[in-house]
C-alpha cells in the first residue's frame, strides 16, 4: 500500500488562493481525515490528491511517484462520494462491477472480486436489487464496494455519510472503521463532522482557510489543542471560552466575579487572555468554581448538559452526569480544577 506525502501544495481559482501550501504526510495503511467548517478546502484537498482539480503549486507524491500532472484513473486511487451516483437501470452486482467490466477484465474474476466485496459489505443477500429498491446506508455501501474492487492504493470518501439519517450515520462508521480493519489500506476522509473525525481517525487535519492548523490523533487534538480554532473545533459539545487576565501566576476572571484561579502558564500580569473548559470538566469536587445561573437543561437520559451564565454574560455549557436535580433558575456553583484549563494569548494561540 502506498502513503502520500505533499508539500507546500496550493489551489488558486482564478485571483482566489483556496489552499495555501499545503505540507503533509501520509504513511501508508493510515486512516486520515480532514476537518474544518465550511469552505476551508477540505473538499478541495481531496479532489486534487484524486487529480479531480490541478494543483497550482507545490507536490503531490503517492508513493515515491510524483502525481501532479498523472491522469486520475492512473494515480491507484478510489473516490466515494456524499452521492452514491448508482446507475439506476443496473443491479448491485452490475454497478460494483461496472469498472471491470469497463476495463475488460475477464468474467470469472469480475464476478470473484465483486464477490469477495458483497462478503466485505454483508451485501449478498442485495446483489439482485436496483438502487430504488435499497436504503440510502445500503446504496453507500454498495458506492464503497464499487470502489473495492478496484483494489486501489487509496481510498478517498467525500463526506460519505452527511446524506444519512442519524443512526444510519452511525451504523456505516462502525462499517467504515471496520472495512479499513480488514483492508489495511491507507484511507483519507472528508467530513465537517468532527464525531465522525474522533471516532475514525488515527490521525485528523484540521483545516481553516486552506491553512492546515494542527495534525494530530483525535487525542492529541482533544487534550493539547494548539490555539483557540483547534479547540473550540474539536470537542462536543464544544470549549466553553471566558474572557481572564493574568496576574502573579493566576488567571483573574472579571466577568464572575474577578475570581481567581491559579495556573500552571507563565505570563506577564495584566496579559489579557482566553480561558477553555470543556463542558465534561466541570466536575463535583474541584477546587475552582464558577457562579451561575442555570437557563435551559437538558437531559438526555445517561447525560445532563445544563446552559448557565453569570449575570448578562456568556451562555457556559455543562455536563453534568447524571445529575437530573438541576434545574432551570437555580443558582449552581460550577466547580472544575484548575488543572483542567487552556489559557490562550490574544493571538488565540496556546499558552503552555
Amino acid at each position: 500500500m502506498s502513503g502520500l506525502k505533499l508539500r507546500g501544495v496550493r489551489k488558486s481559482f482564478g485571483s482566489v488562493e483556496v489552499i495555501k501550501g499545503v505540507d503533509l504526510d501520509i504513511a501508508s495503511k493510515e486512516f486520515v481525515v480532514f476537518v474544518g467548517p465550511s469552505g476551508c478546502g477540505k473538499s478541495t484537498l481531496l479532489r486534487m490528491i484524486a487529480g479531480l482539480e490541478a494543483i497550482t503549486g507545490g507536490e503531490l507524491h503517492i508513493g515515491d511517484e510524483l502525481m501532479n500532472d498523472v491522469d486520475p484513473s492512473k494515480r491507484g486511487i478510489a473516490m466515494v462520494f456524499q452521492t452514491y451516483a448508482l446507475y439506476p437501470h443496473m443491479t448491485v452486482r452490475e454497478n460494483m462491477g461496472f469498472a471491470l467490466r469497463f476495463a475488460k477484465v475477464p468474467k470469472d474474476e469480475i464476478k470473484r472480486q465483486v464477490d469477495e466485496a458483497a462478503r466485505i459489505l454483508e451485501l449478498g443477500p442485495l446483489m439482485d436489487r436496483r438502487p430504488k429498491e435499497l436504503s440510502g446506508g445500503q446504496r453507500q455501501r454498495v458506492a464503497i464496494g464499487r470502489a473495492i474492487v478496484r483494489h486501489p492504493e487509496v481510498f478517498l470518501f467525500d463526506e460519505p455519510l452527511s446524506n444519512l439519517d442519524a443512526e444510519l450515520r452511525v451504523h456505516m462508521r462502525i462499517e467504515i472503521a471496520r472495512l479499513h480493519k480488514e483492508l489495511k489500506t491507507t484511507i483519507i476522509y472528508v467530513t465537517h463532522d468532527q464525531v465522525e473525525a474522533m471516532t475514525l481517525a488515527d490521525k485528523i487535519v484540521v483545516l481553516r482557510d486552506g491553512v492546515v492548523e494542527q495534525v494530530g490523533t483525535p487525542l492529541q487534538l482533544y487534550d493539547n489543542p494548539d490555539n483557540l480554532f483547534v479547540a473550540g473545533f474539536i470537542g462536543s459539545p464544544k470549549m466553553n471560552f471566558l474572557k481572564g487576565i493574568m496576574e502573579n501566576g493566576a488567571v483573574r476572571l472579571p466577568d464572575y466575579e474577578n475570581r481567581i484561579v491559579p495556573t500552571g502558564v507563565r505570563a506577564a500580569d495584566g496579559t489579557p487572555v482566553t480561558v477553555g473548559i470543556r463542558p465534561e470538566h466541570f466536575k463535583e469536587g474541584g477546587s475552582a468554581a464558577l457562579p451561575l445561573t442555570v437557563d435551559i437543561v437538558e437531559h438526555l437520559g445517561g447525560e445532563t448538559y445544563a446552559y448557565a451564565r453569570h449575570g448578562n454574560g456568556d451562555l457556559l455549557t455543562l455536563a453534568t452526569g447524571n445529575d437530573r436535580a438541576v434545574g432551570s433558575g437555580d443558582s449552581y456553583e460550577a466547580k472544575f480544577d484548575p488543572a483542567s484549563m487552556l489559557i490562550f494569548d490574544a493571538g488565540g494561540l496556546r499558552i503552555r
